[in-house]
């Protein structure tokens, strides 16, 4: 009979008469991408073989032979020296193999109680795991960067926009605040998806269990699981974890795109309000002045390759019939790559927030335009007694005066203003101000300095 493991390595030579193609080899085979959960699949499947000796199914000379061969594999991975074989197929193939040459029977029996299929369920939800707890980090780092921009400039007042109008004057720490939250969002669904992560499907064998007296609590415990996957042919063909993971890591880049876009816009020389360090920007190969915004754009478009990994997910999984299936290969890559932008885009958003450089004096311009002061004029005149209506009514009047007289409403004077309502005094003109309005809205949430200061205040404690 051929041994499993030949000198052709014919993995399945025993069941098949003929050898499998090169190209259906290069086909099938995941080693040259899924490798990068070389050490996952070592910390299970030695999490496994503690197991089997505590169950006495293995001895413990076994187990002491497969601890060391181990500690050698994960020497020679760390060295580059390891031999990834692509007549292997996979990860798991290709350590056993090297394990088995190393320590002889006992590699052979660490594969008791289990399948490659629970295996590498386990193996891809330490991987996550540990990506989740890394993408966590770094939406803190950013979300601390983020802040110390805002701390900077709570008093620092710029044009809010709806429709991309000039709509009301509020703080760019105010602004910068909302990514503050949105990240802060993100961080919330990152630790609830790892807790759906964080469950064991090791013990589900191919699909229906195994006859051997197994331990799977023990094996939770050892790796850090909070609990086992409870149904057998769920566990080994359940990526619903992988798919929520994608669909929170879209919304991260959602808002990383977002936020982009706002950088672009501020940075052009047209608006003016920050700029980028230079690190984060590239120039032009023919024109010698530009100054490009590499860094936000590229993100901005990774955004949809993001997008596209999580309906490439779902749509991998929304036909197959219980349980495993060849199908799900291809859950690695997009999964992979997920994780690689994300992590990429959030370091580098957290350097680049500590190098935007604030305009205030063009932000400041650019809120006198635009009437953004027009709402405060109508609250006044509702404080005075009018109706909102008719506040709303006698202000658009005012405001249509001034477009006519290419002027600003605080450039009126009292006598001009008193002809939309009577109930106008000299003291309107406090209202009037940007600093005025934005001062006045000096409640939870709102964008006057003193809010800001507390919002900031509020998401450090959080971040300790």
């Amino acid at each position: 009979m051929t041994s499993q493991f030949s000198k052709k390595s014919e993995a399945w030579s025993a069941r098949f008469s003929e050898p499998v193609s090169d190209l259906v080899k290069r086909y099938t085979a995941s080693v040259f991408f899924d490798n990068r959960m070389a050490e996952f699949d070592i910390q299970g499947s030695l999490a496994h073989a503690e197991m089997l000796t505590a169950q006495n199914i293995i001895s413990a000379q076994d187990y002491a032979d497969i601890q060391k061969g181990m500690t050698q594999i994960l020497a020679e991975i760390g060295s580059g020296k390891f031999e990834w074989l692509l007549d292997l197929e996979d990860v798991h193939l290709n350590i056993e193999k090297r394990l088995t040459e190393l320590v002889g029977d006992a590699g052979k029996r660490l594969h008791t109680g289990r399948s490659r299929n629970d295996q590498v369920a386990t193996d891809i939800r330490l991987y996550l795991r540990s990506a989740i707890d890394n993408i966590v980090t770094l939406l803190g780092d950013l979300r601390s960067a983020l802040v110390d921009l805002a701390e900077k400039n709570a008093y620092t007042i710029l044009p809010g926009f709806t429709h991309m109008q000039v709509a009301q004057p509020i703080t760019f720490g105010h602004h910068v605040l909302a990514y503050v939250e949105m990240f802060g969002r993100d961080t919330e669904r990152m630790l609830d998806c790892r807790k759906r992560v964080n469950r064991l499907p090791l013990g589900a064998a191919a699909l229906a269990g195994t006859t051997f007296p197994i331990d799977r609590e023990r094996v939770a415990r050892t790796l850090g699981f909070d609990e086992v996957c409870y149904n057998s042919l769920d566990a080994v063909s359940d990526r619903d974890f992988a798919i929520e993971f994608c669909a929170a890591a879209a919304l991260i880049m959602t808002h990383i795109s977002r936020m982009s876009e706002e950088l672009v816009i501020w940075m052009s020389p047209r608006v003016g309000f920050i700029d980028i360090a230079d690190r984060f920007c590239t120039g032009s190969s023919i024109m010698p002045q530009k100054k490009n915004p590499d860094v936000p754009e590229l993100a901005r478009g990774k955004t949809g390759r993001v997008n596209g990994h999580l309906i490439a997910l779902l749509t991998l999984m929304k036909g197959q019939p219980l349980a495993y299936n060849k199908d799900n290969q291809e859950d690695k890559e997009p999964l992979f790559d997920t994780v690689d932008t994300v992590i990429d885009t959030l370091r580098i958003f957290a350097d680049m927030a500590g190098g935007i450089t604030v305009k205030p004096e063009a932000m400041r311009a650019a809120a006198l335009q635009g009437y953004a002061t027009a709402t405060d004029l109508a609250d006044y005149l509702v404080k005075k007694g009018l109706p909102f209506r008719d506040a709303h009514e006698a202000v658009a009047l005012a405001v249509r005066t001034c477009v006519d007289k290419n002027c600003d409403l605080s450039d009126m004077s009292l006598e001009d203003l008193q002809q939309f309502s009577g109930l106008i005094q000299a003291d309107v003109f406090e209202v009037l101000t940007l600093e005025g309005s934005v001062a006045a809205r000096n409640h939870v949430g709102g964008t006057a300095p003193q809010q800001v200061k507390l919002a900031i205040a509020r998401v450090r404690a959080q971040l300790k």
